[in-house]
């Protein structure tokens, strides 16, 4: 069986948006946006490929109801404002509790929400005064420590993620922060939240290399202070903030350093340790982990197992990502599939 994304994946998505005149750009990890870096640019051209003669968008019409009429065979819809009977039904309403719980009443078997897209707090006084710096990172999670609650063992041992990292006035955020809250989003909530994670600061560099490099500077600049030449990729005010953690001196020029001062820097630079207490959300973004079972989906048609003419697309259904449009992929693929199934059952041209 060829998977969803084989049907309609980003070349697609990227050739949709390409042809209604949107600009899009790919970081290099591989999110996409537009070069707007605007979220409004891609809801107009969403709004404008949905308007036409053979579409109306009913807004401000919230779904109170909406059941199988198995006479009639026909989906019956109750909203604020209207009635009206259907033979399809897409539910694309994220994580909203009341549809939830209407789908819980059709006996469709949903997986409880979870947080996922979430900054990280924390309160250490290394942080203190140095928001606003962003620095590539790698970071790691070791969730099967020793504590109180044991995390299933179809999670990994260890969650990692690397990329920018964002020092804010609560914490750290940035997209190596979100990856990590997405790929932990069950884990870390079974933590509450409450858990280490090692930050390195210069990933690209091995023990060795920094061992090198250190030496390096104590031959070629032995007289300058420490605080005052930062190591290559790193901005004065954390590397200063990192020589402290680590004992040195604003005095401590780099041919002082002994044998003991070289290790705990480089443990310093590699294995920086912070303790997180809670989670702030990212921005207006929400993203959950859970939803309608995956079991509960024929996703050749991203259609019910139990109801004909019900369809998923989107964050309703158990499925998450990381930030960067995969979110958005997910819904449009399945929401793509879906419209073709129903195109194919209504005898009309996808």
């Amino acid at each position: 069986m060829v998977g969803p994304f084989y049907h309609y994946g980003p070349l697609q998505t990227l050739e949709f948006f390409e042809r209604r005149g949107v600009q899009l750009k790919t970081e290099e990890d591989g999110r996409i946006f537009p070069v707007s870096d605007q979220s409004q640019t891609i809801i107009d051209c969403l709004v404008s490929a949905a308007s036409g003669p053979f579409t109306e968008v009913l807004k401000g019409h919230s779904v109170q109801q909406f059941q199988w009429n198995e006479k009639e065979e026909l989906w019956r819809v109750q909203t604020k404002e209207v009635a009206f009977s259907s033979r399809y039904v897409l539910v694309a309403t994220g994580s909203n509790p009341k549809i939830w719980d209407l789908l819980s009443q059709m006996n469709l078997k949903l997986v409880d929400p979870v947080p996922s897209l979430f900054t990280f707090r924390i309160k250490d006084a290394l942080l203190e005064g140095l928001a606003g710096i962003s620095q590539e990172v790698s970071l790691s999670v070791v969730l099967r420590q020793r504590t109180a609650v044991e995390i299933p063992n179809r999670f990994p041992k260890v969650l990692e993620a690397s990329g920018p990292l964002l020092i804010t006035h609560k914490g750290v955020s940035g997209p190596a922060v979100l990856r990590l809250s997405a790929w932990g989003a069950l884990p870390l909530y079974l933590l509450n939240y409450q858990f280490q994670f090692e930050v390195n600061w210069l990933p690209q560099l091995g023990r060795d290399d920094l061992q090198n490099e250190i030496e390096k500077r104590k031959s070629e600049q032995p007289k300058k202070q420490l605080h005052g030449t930062p190591l290559s990729g790193l901005t004065k005010r954390l590397w200063q903030r990192l020589c402290k953690e680590a004992g040195i001196v604003p005095e401590h020029r780099w041919v002082d350093l002994n044998g003991k001062q070289v290790d705990r820097l480089i443990e310093q630079l590699q294995t920086t340790t912070f303790q997180v207490n809670g989670k702030n959300t990212f921005k207006e973004e929400f993203v959950t982990a859970g939803g309608v079972d995956l079991k509960e989906i024929d996703f050749k048609r991203f259609e019910s197992k139990k109801w004909p003419g019900l369809y998923f697309a989107g964050e309703v259904l158990n499925i998450d990502a990381i930030t960067g449009g995969f979110n958005f992929q997910n819904a449009w693929t399945g929401a793509y599939l879906a419209a073709l199934s129903i195109a194919e059952k209504s005898n009309v041209d996808a």
